[in-house]
Formats: structure tokens, C-alpha cells, sequence
């Protein structure tokens, strides 16, 4: 198999996009109304931990992906199975990424273009990225990435600027009590999207400089933290809750008030260029981790399934659910429970116990083999 190599800014920018992802189109937080804020606050730390959790598993074998080590700990005809599951989950989280952009593009910004045509056109975006290689999924988000923060800081002093910001809407603090907050927390904001840097075990290996690889991890996690937060900051004060909750794309929404002097204005440009970039970096993690578990189960390059792989996310990602509300249901509702929780913890909890288990055996089996030498 071709060796690939991201350096080290290249996955923390991926990082930053794939948290922002789909989580900045639909929003987060938002049961727990004007407190979603600390929710997504002590959700950012609890993604740190989740990011080093991964983090160690992966560097128990340095320069082994998550399949490589089902192998290691279950032997290849088991491995084969649960990389079979994961390869379909990683799959299913491609297809609501793209349903997301589908359904923000068709019902926001092109009402007159069919939805199989947008999610047709962005799949076979990321099968030529991918078909490319990784590393230049890297570079696309490297190269684009100071944009991101470039039209995140217009949009904020734009928004001021136009007098649209009530400050009084953060108000007040914890009026509810905590309960909201916790029932925004868990499982939503965990799994989703901090629980998804589970794709992420299949970059790591590949990153240039592995040994600073933890550092860089974090601080990628942090920043894209801060930037969730901050998005939801200027929806509270822009919106209200009242507003904030009633609406599909809450962030397009808060673009939408930006009017200074009747003249600049209809500025949504700017929030689909920062979607946009965060869902074809999110959806292309993930196909690129189903990708390298087809490479695995068959033993052939990956990129020959990149095109297959893209024309299945396209038919699925429109049949996943007949309309954005069922589709907005089913991701809040069931798949936090039934599907995330043991895919993001409960499998890799175990994998990492039997990971250690092995290693310590094998550990102990070559300092008795050095003692009778």
C-alpha cells in the first residue's frame, strides 16, 4: 500500500473543520436555550479527554490504524467483522453529513436545485479528493482554513456593527438550574462531534512528527471548541432563544440580521463558505475511514472504492430519511444511543483493555526469553 503522510498544521486544521463540520450548520447545544453556551463550555473538556482516550489507544502501537490493532488483539477473521461495522457506521455519519449540506443548500441558499443534485455534486467532490490522497485533503484544509477565521471575525463585527447583538439574551445565567444544561450534555454534545474524532484513529497514525502528534491533537480540539462556543454565543445574542430554537440553521439565521445602512447586508455567503469547508472536511474523515477499512477487509489501495464509495453516500444520504425533520429526529434521538455510545466507547473501551492485556503478555514473554539467554 502507497505510504501517506499529513504534517502536523495539516491535522490540526482538519481537526478544527471536522468539529465545526455539520455541528455549526445545525447548531449544538440547544435544550439547554440561553445556558447552551456552558453546556458546549464543559463539553469542550470533556473532548479533550475524549481526544486523548483515542489518542492512547493509537499510540499503544504507534503506526498502526484502529483495524490494524482489531487484528492485533482478535485475529483477522474477527477483525474483518467488527471493521464490517465500522465501516458501515463511518459510512452512515458520511451520509447525514451530507444530508446536512443537501438540506441547507436546497432549503437556504439554491431552492430550485434538487437535493440528489447537491448531495450528487459534493460526493464526487470528496471522491476526487480522496482518490487524490489524504494528504491532499490536508492541504485543502490548510489552504482554506484562514479563511474560516477570516469571515467568522467579519461576521462578528458586522453583526455589532449593525446593532442586532443583545447582550441581555445570555440572561439569566442558569435560570433553569443545571438540569437543562446536563440533558444537553449527555449523550448529545458528547458524541456528537467530539465523540466523532473516532475517525481520527486512522489519521493519526499517518501524521508526520507522531511524538508531538498528542499536543497538536489537543489544541486542535480546543480551538475548534472555542469556535463552537463562540458561534453559539452570537446566536443567543442575535436571536434569542425563542428564534434560535425554532430555527433549522440557526447560524445562516444570524448572518440574515446583519443590515448596515440598507446596504450591506444578505451577507450568507460568508456563513455557507465556513459550512461548507466544514462539511466536505467532516465527510471526506469519514469516508476516508471507511475507505481504509475496505483497504483492510480486501487488501487492495483504497482509492480504488472512492468513486463507489461516494455513489453509495449519494443514494443513502437521500434515502436516510424522508424529510430534514425525521432526519433531525432520528439524529437526536436514536442514534446518540443506539449507535454512537457503543461505536465511540463502548467497543474502543474494550479494545483498549485487551489491547494492554496483550501487550503486557507479550511483554512479559520477551524478558523471560532474555533471562534464559
Amino acid at each position: 500500500m502507497l505510504k501517506e503522510n499529513i504534517s502536523l498544521s495539516q491535522l490540526l486544521t482538519l481537526l478544527i473543520n471536522f468539529l465545526l463540520g455539520s455541528a455549526i450548520v445545525v447548531g449544538v447545544g440547544g435544550d439547554a436555550k440561553k445556558d447552551a453556551w456552558i453546556a458546549i463550555a464543559i463539553a469542550v473538556l470533556i473532548g479533550l479527554g475524549v481526544m486523548l482516550f483515542y489518542y492512547f489507544i493509537i499510540s499503544r502501537m504507534p503506526g498502526k490504524n484502529l483495524f490494524e490493532i482489531m487484528e492485533f488483539c482478535f485475529k483477522r477473521p474477527i477483525a474483518i467483522m467488527l471493521s464490517i461495522l465500522y465501516i458501515i457506521y463511518f459510512l452512515y455519519l458520511a451520509c447525514r453529513v451530507v444530508r446536512d449540506f443537501g438540506e441547507l443548500i436546497a432549503s437556504a441558499i439554491l431552492p430550485s436545485t434538487p437535493i440528489e443534485i447537491i448531495s450528487l455534486t459534493i460526493c464526487m467532490l470528496m471522491a476526487y479528493i480522496l482518490y487524490l490522497g489524504l494528504e491532499v485533503l490536508g492541504r485543502t484544509s490548510e489552504i482554506f482554513t484562514p479563511y474560516l477565521f477570516g469571515f467568522l471575525f467579519l461576521l462578528t463585527i458586522l453583526l455589532f456593527a449593525s446593532g442586532n447583538v443583545n447582550l441581555y439574551e445570555l440572561q439569566p445565567v442558569l435560570g433553569d438550574g443545571f438540569q437543562p444544561v446536563f440533558k444537553a450534555l449527555f449523550p448529545t454534545l458528547i458524541v456528537f462531534p467530539f465523540g466523532e474524532l473516532i475517525a481520527f484513529t486512522l489519521i493519526l497514525p499517518v501524521v508526520t512528527n507522531f511524538k508531538y502528534c498528542m499536543r497538536v491533537s489537543l489544541l486542535g480540539v480546543g480551538i475548534a471548541g472555542i469556535l463552537l462556543l463562540f458561534a453559539m454565543f452570537l446566536m443567543i445574542v442575535t436571536l434569542g432563544v425563542d428564534v434560535l430554537l425554532r430555527s433549522n440553521f440557526p447560524m445562516l439565521s444570524s448572518a440574515r440580521e446583519v443590515s448596515i445602512g440598507n446596504f450591506i447586508e444578505r451577507i450568507d455567503a460568508l456563513v455557507v463558505f465556513i459550512m461548507m469547508l466544514g462539511i466536505l472536511i467532516k465527510g471526506s474523515v469519514f469516508m476516508f475511514a471507511a475507505l481504509k477499512g475496505l483497504e483492510y477487509t480486501f487488501r487492495l489501495p483504497y482509492r480504488y472504492f472512492s468513486l463507489p464509495v461516494a455513489m453509495i453516500v449519494t443514494v443513502f444520504s437521500i434515502l436516510i430519511s424522508v424529510n430534514f425533520g425525521d432526519h433531525w429526529q432520528e439524529g437526536l434521538e436514536l442514534v446518540p444511543y443506539y449507535l454512537h455510545l457503543p461505536m465511540q466507547f463502548g467497543f474502543p473501551s474494550l479494545l483498549l483493555f485487551v489491547l494492554i492485556l496483550k501487550l503486557r503478555k507479550k511483554k512479559s514473554k520477551s524478558s523471560t526469553k532474555e533471562m534464559k539467554f
